[in-house]
């Protein structure tokens, strides 16, 4: 028995070696990362802004104040996704064109519905789609479509910089947005198909292309709809982009760290997208390089490897600042929230059945 404690000792230290050499080897690939999105002045065609919106009363006006009369910009279109509240007459206030949104058909998801009806209202030949908790650069169109033509890219979509108004939010988020760099790498880097990234919060193509593709009907039932269709189109040979977009485009998701618990601990195993083995493989990865090595260190258990992962870390907190609106006490704390995080993932693997979005249901 005393034989095999030494045996297992080195056989942890070899599986945390290898998920840490995993996790810096796709952190590390920022070094090769396309260039963040910028404004450009280059002749364009015409563009149309569809934004879904389900009982956004209180949080559409900044996106409406960017986009509306926005350079390029020929129409702006709110799918009134069936809100309780005052929606739909405070975005026809802001010069919006309002669509009434159907009922939710069979197997469709609420917002890949909703951006389905607005895209095929768009009478632009591109079309930007953009949340409505979003605050764009008036810019933001252009540079998105400007971007795409230049690429070649039959989709583009962009990471923003994030609003977190609270403590809680600001030290809780930063976690797990490292828990994508360390599973996918950071934006503007190349991926295999089934592991390419997306944000649903703004993205743009071509309208003609991407209805004759199926539009959002190809993902028309999954949860996690944006990162299903970039994979899903990139498998089907098309042209994918996912760019760092802070620079014209902040996000304000949650309001607090229980919302952040709730609303992206829904999504972050990307239910639906990844199979179970790659769940489970990227859990250990997480686990073992980001979430660990701290609490060892503070536990007095630490060792070369601990310290490796522990400066790889440092590193991607400092790499992310840039992702954020305040960098206060609560970020530069949230490695204490990378356990959390890791959690939050196996939370979502182990999640069966049915989940709550918005007042919807959805298996």
């Amino acid at each position: 028995m005393k034989s095999i404690v030494p045996a297992l000792r080195w056989l942890f230290r070899l599986v945390r070696l290898a998920a840490g050499a995993v996790a810096i080897g796709r952190v590390a690939k920022v070094a090769g990362a396309a260039p963040p999105l910028r404004p450009t002045i280059t002749p364009l065609p015409t563009i149309t802004v569809v934004i879904p919106a389900r009982d956004e009363a209180e949080r559409i006006g900044p996106v409406l104040e960017a986009v509306v009369n926005a350079p390029g910009v020929g129409e702006v279109i709110v799918v009134d996704d069936q809100s309780s509240d005052a929606t739909a007459a405070i975005a026809r206030s802001g010069g919006a064109t309002v669509l009434c949104g159907t009922p939710l058909p069979d197997r469709w998801a609420g917002k890949a519905w909703a951006l389905q009806q607005g895209i095929e209202a768009a009478a632009g030949e591109w079309v930007v789609t953009l949340d409505a908790d979003t605050k764009p650069d008036p810019r933001l169109p252009t540079a998105l479509v400007g971007r795409a033509l230049s690429d070649r890219l039959d989709l583009l979509t962009v990471g923003g910089r994030f609003e977190c108004p609270t403590p809680g939010s600001r030290w809780l988020h930063p976690a797990m947005l490292t828990t994508l760099v360390y599973r996918f790498g950071p934006p503007g880097v190349s991926t295999p198909p089934d592991r390419a990234m997306a944000n649903g919060q703004c993205m743009a193509f071509p309208r003609a292309g991407f209805l004759a593709q199926g539009g959002l009907g190809q993902v028309r039932s999954d949860v996690v709809e944006d990162i299903a269709l970039a994979r899903q189109m990139a498998g089907n040979g098309a042209r994918i982009g996912f760019l760092d977009g802070g620079e014209m485009l902040e996000v304000r998701m949650f309001e607090s760290l229980g919302d952040t618990w709730r609303g992206w601990g829904r999504s972050l195993a990307l239910p639906g997208v990844e199979p179970l083995n790659r769940q489970l493989l990227d859990l250990a990865i997480v686990a073992l390089a980001q979430a660990l090595p701290l609490p060892r260190l503070l536990l007095r258990r630490a060792d070369l490897i601990d310290v490796v992962m522990l400066a790889a870390r440092l590193g991607t907190l400092v790499g992310t600042r840039t992702a954020y609106s305040r960098t206060d006490a609560a970020y530069w704390l949230s490695p204490l929230a990378d356990l959390p995080a890791a959690a939050a993932i196996a939370g979502g693997i182990a999640r069966r059945g049915k989940q709550t979005w918005r007042g919807r249901t959805y298996t």
